[in-house]
């Protein structure tokens, strides 16, 4: 299946240029000007070409791929997904979980809030933007989530989502169309360090890189989210060139492709 690339080249309100070297030139671009903060307005504003573009893609035949600065910018391609017609099993590849809420994050960093939002809890203001219904948590994988803050443990131990490692990736079967959002800073931290906030402990560059392959092999995959890394916390180009090995063997695409 084709693809088709957006590139939305932001950390929330922060701009991430860099992360338009992991995509093929072709990309189209998300950048809309004055994202000044977090507001529901502003993430608004990212959220929903986001979701419009997936949602196009997918009627032309196509295959989205999302690349943003941060996990939030897989909600709209969820989004995007249903709006399309398509009910998806999500794959979450993450180090983090994502699974906090203002209840259970100690540092209400609404970055490690969006897969918890997806499946309802929370907040609901990104997902109304972009009119995502919460979807079953049941139809979720977190793959790698490694770095829980402990209320965050308690309450996926608690909930339907399933949970892997990236070694147990490839022997997963997965029915249906999937939606696979990626979070490169699953790569262990001594590898791909440029990252807010990097973890030790995971698979590697290698690992992680033939992992998507057989996913992408085997999966049938409707929609890519992809949230990248920081170009200032990389001032030796390792952690991009890692990503975008780890971003080519999931997509087939991109540099050096």
């Amino acid at each position: 299946m084709q693809s088709r690339w957006l590139v939305t080249p932001q950390y929330f309100e922060h701009p991430e240029p860099a992360l338009f070297s992991a995509a093929p030139e072709r990309s189209a671009s998300n950048a809309p000007a004055g994202i000044t903060d977090r507001s529901p307005a502003n993430m608004a504003r990212l959220h929903r070409p986001i979701a419009k573009f997936v949602e196009a893609t997918l009627t032309a035949g196509a295959r989205p791929v999302s690349l943003a600065g941060d996990c939030c910018a897989a909600i709209p391609v969820l989004a995007g997904l249903r709006a399309a017609g398509i009910e998806p099993t999500l794959v979450w590849i993450d180090a983090h979980g994502d699974f906090n809420t203002p209840d259970t994050s100690p540092s209400q960093f609404l970055g490690g809030m969006p897969l918890a939002m997806m499946v309802g809890r929370g907040p609901q203001w990104m997902c109304a933007a972009v009119g995502l219904a919460p979807l079953p948590e049941e139809q979720v994988w977190l793959i790698d989530g490694r770095d829980l803050d402990p209320l965050e443990r308690e309450a996926l131990d608690a909930s339907r989502v399933k949970r892997a490692s990236v070694a147990d990736l490839a022997a997963l079967a997965f029915a249906g169309p999937l939606h696979v959002h990626i979070d490169v800073d699953v790569i262990d931290a001594t590898e791909a360090p440029g990252f807010n906030y990097p973890v030790p402990g995971g698979p590697s560059v290698a690992e992680t890189a033939a992992a998507c392959t057989e996913l992408a092999a085997r999966g049938d995959i409707r929609a890519i989210s992809i949230s990248g890394w920081s170009e200032a916390l990389d001032p030796t180009g390792a952690t991009g060139s890692a990503c975008r090995r780890v971003l080519r063997a999931l997509t087939g695409e991109g540099p050096g492709a």
